[in-house]
């Protein structure tokens, strides 16, 4: 199948049977071009973020990650309606790497009890479905969902559970505060050198986009830095780039790359790589995030890790940013965190991953 082809079934007429919900209620793919569509989408994520952690951060740029048609190649959404038309429920999948999808899965927290697990079922039984579409399409055996939940939501455990879903990690999401006089933590956050390594953002092409070469580096880095990690799936490069790209926060000047001479005769090579955001702030400053940071197991103990978090949070100094944010394997034994808490990060909130294997049928 192309990769500019939806592994997903569009209908969700095709996936769910009888839904189980009151007369009147109807399940339906969401128009992302509706407007009052969209705001729901927004309030439904932002409450269940407040129910969660105690307070809401995303926008109707995160729901369009989710919904909008540049999304749908590798997405595909579902709303539950009641029968005055409102969206009381909304589901979404994301075929992240080949075994692995994505569910995101959002009941209205004015539900009571039984409507809203009726809800969670209907969303559930979808993505079962859809999991056996993009597993059936890769010509998988077995394919993984994967969502998430804050650590204090408890409806969210207990309906999971329900469904079939175990936990199977704990994250710390950490933040660090930045002070203007960190700008001056690194000599220059686009090129600079220690003893040891050499930092740098990645190289621009004469049509002002990153080099190929530089983005492919990144890739290779991340990928063999992860590839012992939990839950690491193997992503190509073109699903990489799609899947970056699509980030709000996403900035070509927040990717850098740490090169070392390993002595093997090819001279400075890329070993290790950091990919930041942007974490818009309505109301006060902005923040950055590291969305992955990753070294080649034999460049470790080069300070490589160290010298790339320096740079970010000078970066983030230099654009009058207060905090840099990032996520930590709680259950790793690799003591990462180690790392990070001695830099001065704490945790700010805890998450989890649950699974769920669906047997692909033939």
């Amino acid at each position: 199948m192309s990769t500019d082809e939806s592994r997903f079934e569009s209908d969700p007429d095709e996936i769910v049977g009888e839904p189980g919900l009151p007369s009147g209620w109807l399940i339906e793919a969401p128009d992302p071009s509706d407007r009052f569509t969209l705001a729901r989408l927004t309030q439904l994520l932002r409450d269940h973020e407040r129910s969660g952690r105690g307070w809401a951060a995303s926008g109707v740029d995160d729901v369009l990650v989710e919904v909008s048609e540049a999304g749908l190649r590798t997405r595909e959404n579902v709303v539950v309606r009641d029968r005055d038309g409102t969206i009381q429920a909304w589901g979404s999948v994301h075929d992240r790497a080949g075994g692995r999808m994505l569910f995101l899965h959002i009941v209205s927290r004015e539900l009571p009890e039984g409507l809203g697990r009726s809800c969670s079922d209907v969303l559930v039984e979808w993505a079962v479905g859809q999991a056996q579409a993009v597993g059936g399409a890769r010509g998988l055996d077995v394919q993984q969902i994967d969502t998430g939940a804050f650590a204090d939501d408890d409806r969210q455990h207990r309906w999971l559970a329900a469904a079939g879903f175990s936990k199977v990690r704990t994250w710390w999401q950490m933040s660090r505060p930045v002070t203007p006089a960190e700008a001056d933590l690194v000599p220059s956050t686009e090129l600079w050198e220690t003893d040891k390594a050499r930092f740098r953002t990645v190289r621009r092409a004469g049509d002002g986009m990153p080099d190929d070469d530089d983005l492919r580096g990144v890739h290779d880095v991340l990928e063999g830095a992860f590839v012992d990690h939990f839950n690491s799936w193997e992503e190509t490069f073109e699903e990489f780039l799609h899947r970056l790209r699509e980030d709000p926060g996403h900035r070509w000047d927040h990717w850098w790359l740490a090169e070392v001479d390993l002595g093997d005769g090819n001279g400075a090579t890329a070993v290790g790589a950091l990919i930041g955001t942007v974490s818009e702030a309505s109301g006060g400053p902005d923040g950055s995030y590291v969305s992955y940071l990753g070294v080649l197991e034999t460049a470790r103990g080069r300070g490589v890790a160290k010298g790339l978090l320096h740079t970010i949070i000078a970066d983030a100094a230099s654009r009058d940013r207060d905090r840099v944010g990032l996520e930590v394997d709680a259950d790793s034994s690799t003591g990462a965190d180690g790392l990070y808490v001695a830099m001065g990060w704490k945790t700010k909130y805890v998450t989890q991953s649950w699974h769920r294997e669906v047997t692909v049928e033939a």
